[in-house]
């Protein structure tokens, strides 16, 4: 697709061409516009919904402001509901949490990837018990 058609595109898409885009250099949009296209507003393998808590997830462990206001909205235009949301708050919140003690530790990896296993192994018991 050549920039025009690009550009083409994103106007039927939106309705207009975002500034950030507009200043994106000209022989990258057409190769990047394909795939935020498919993979953020596309049918995918993956609900709308969840794909964009996950985008969410992920834009407010970058700190993004930008990434975080266009996820929680599109999020909610798919259903995501503020309780959702709330508690995808938590989810990002621990995982960072998390994250920072075992690299704090320098946890050795290979023990984690042991343990980990220990406790699959015991929850799948568990879960067949019940």
């Amino acid at each position: 697709m050549s920039y025009e058609e690009t550009v083409k595109d994103i106007e039927n898409t939106f309705g207009m061409l975002p500034g950030f885009m507009k200043n994106t250099p000209k022989d990258i949009l057409p190769q990047m516009w394909p795939l935020f296209k498919k993979y953020q507003m596309g049918k995918s393998l993956i609900p709308e919904k969840y794909r964009e808590m996950m985008m969410l997830a992920a834009a407010a462990s970058t700190k993004c402001p930008y990434c975080q206001t266009y996820h929680k909205v599109v999020a909610k235009m798919f259903g995501a509901t503020e309780e959702e949301l709330n508690e995808l708050a938590v989810i990002v919140g621990q995982t960072s949490f998390w994250s920072n003690v075992l690299h704090t530790q320098n946890y050795d990896y290979n023990t984690f990837v042991r343990e980990l296993q220990q406790i699959g192994e015991h929850m799948t018991k568990q879960n067949n018990r019940q």
